[in-house]
Order: structure tokens, then C-alpha cells, then sequence
């Protein structure tokens, strides 16, 4: 399967940075993980192009912010980033303790898990990961959908820290992910994609995002269309000092795979307006 051009599957930093990083968590704390992170953030800037272009793009052409503004929220976006990214650590190493967290509409996301299979859609905005360990019993059943472009040393310091949901590998190739995540539905399990983010050889919507043409993957509204299971979207967004929001909205009354996804944008649109420093989508979506 050839990947997006702007894209290669794979997270920023190096397998050093993941285990230096995790050393510093357990070790020093995560407000010094902070403080060394705010200078590792200056390298970043020229040092990785394409997605520096691309957050440079988020904020001149769809923030609209002008030149200094820009240059400030660049820097501030790969520092959000980089804060996700640690909070992320933080938590699976057992650390959950020391953050807050508020949900929004979480009895009734609760219920509707109760009900059966569901297909949960979120996106690259915030960090969804934070979120698996709140989840509780239902973890078990979570089954996420990724490209496996991790390169294997970053892999293996991540696999050291548990997850409390299991991966559905793209890579497997379509019919065989397709069939896995059919037979898991039926079993009353949720099925969990990123709605932001497509493959180059794969089909593609067009929506209207934040004023500007954008391409999304229409793999995971076809199959929320199609397999007429309840559809959730769900975002984890980091609010000020170490808390975290989830916000969570069963789609009802939407049939088809443009009024899915038409619903999907609304909801993405509304977080990109509350957190407009949390688009964490690495490439150009609006080409």
C-alpha cells in the first residue's frame, strides 16, 4: 500500500528521543521533560520541513494569522505537540494520577458502548491515546485502526509501555483488516480509525474544512454507513496545566457516507475552533 507523499506513517522523533524522553518522565518528573522539551522544540522547526511547511500553511491560509503571529504559533504547536506526546508517556507509565480530566456526554458514550458494537471516529487533533485508560472495562473491546509505519526501534521503546487497546494493522492489506474488523464488530467490539488521514492509493472524500477543499479517508465512513452500527467521534483535547477534555457525540439519524462524514467535519471544525493549536495532522490535507 504506497503511503501519502507528505506522509510516511511514521512518528516524529527518533527511538533515542522516545527512550530519553520516557528516562526523563520516570526519573526527573514531567514538568522537567517540559522544560527540556520547550529547547528540543527549536530543532524541530527547521530540521523536520515538510511538516513545518505544513503547520506554517495550518496557520497563515486556514488560521489566517499573519506573519509574526504565524511564526509564534508554529513554535507553540510543535511545543503542544511535544506536551501530548509526554502526557502520553506519562500516563501509560502509570502516571494517570498527577492529570485532571473532564468528559463531556461520557454516561451516555458509556450506554452506548453498553449497546453493542460501535465504530468510533477521531482524528489527529489533541491526543485520542490518552484517553484509553479511562475506558475502563471497555477497554478490552477497543480495537484501533493504524498504518504500522513506526520504524521498529521507536516500536520497541513504545511497546515497553502497555496499551490498553489492541491495533488493527493496515499493512495486513485491505480484504484481511476489512474481514478483521467485520468479524470484531460482530463479536460486539468497537472498531476505533483516524477520520483525517488517508493512504495515497486509497479513495478519497471532499469536504469543505474550515473554508478550503480538504481530502479525507472514505474508508471509515463507508464502513460506518454500511455496517449501520451506532458511530461515535471522540477527541481528547489538552486543556491549560495538565488536564485533558473529552468530548464525545453519537451521530444518529445519518445514513449515508456523505452524511456521515458532512457530520463528521462539522464536529472536527467546532474542536479545530476551540483548540486551534491542536491540529496535529503533519501533512497538507488542503492540496
Amino acid at each position: 500500500m504506497k503511503k501519502n507523499e507528505d506522509w510516511d506513517g511514521k512518528s516524529r522523533g527518533g527511538a533515542f528521543g522516545y527512550a530519553f524522553f520516557i528516562f526523563l518522565i520516570r526519573h526527573a518528573g514531567i514538568r522537567m521533560a517540559y522544560a527540556f522539551l520547550s529547547v528540543v522544540v527549536i530543532y524541530f522547526i527547521p530540521f523536520a520541513p515538510k511538516a513545518t511547511k505544513a503547520v506554517w500553511f495550518y496557520n497563515r491560509h486556514i488560521r489566517k494569522y499573519g506573519f509574526w503571529q504565524s511564526l509564534w504559533k508554529l513554535y507553540a504547536h510543535y511545543y503542544v505537540f511535544g506536551q501530548t506526546l509526554i502526557d502520553k508517556m506519562a500516563c501509560k507509565s502509570g502516571l494517570e494520577d498527577r492529570y485532571g480530566f473532564d468528559f463531556e456526554n461520557y454516561e451516555d458514550f458509556l450506554q452506548c458502548l453498553d449497546a453493542g458494537p460501535v465504530i468510533i471516529i477521531g482524528a489527529h487533533v489533541g491526543c485520542w491515546e490518552i484517553g484509553a485508560a479511562f475506558f475502563g472495562k471497555y477497554a478490552s473491546k477497543l480495537n484501533v485502526v493504524l498504518y504500522d509505519g513506526e520504524d521498529k526501534k521507536i516500536k520497541g521503546a513504545l511497546q515497553k509501555m502497555p496499551m490498553p487497546y489492541k491495533v488493527i494493522e493496515l499493512n495486513e492489506g485491505g480484504i484481511s483488516s476489512l474481514l478483521k474488523m467485520k468479524i470484531l464488530l460482530d463479536k460486539g467490539e468497537y472498531v476505533c480509525f483516524q477520520g483525517d488521514r488517508y493512504m495515497e492509493t486509497s479513495p478519497v472524500l471532499t469536504k469543505d474544512l474550515m473554508g478550503r477543499l480538504a481530502r479525507l479517508p472514505q474508508g471509515p465512513f463507508v464502513l460506518a454507513a454500511k455496517f449501520k452500527v451506532p458511530v461515535v467521534f471522540y477527541f481528547a483535547m489538552r486543556e491549560r496545566g495538565m488536564r485533558y477534555a473529552f468530548h464525545f457525540t453519537e451521530l444518529k439519524g445519518c445514513e449515508t457516507v456523505d452524511s456521515v462524514a458532512d457530520a463528521y467535519v462539522d464536529c472536527l471544525e467546532h474542536i479545530m475552533e476551540l483548540y486551534p493549536q491542536q491540529w496535529f495532522n503533519f501533512y497538507n490535507l488542503w492540496k
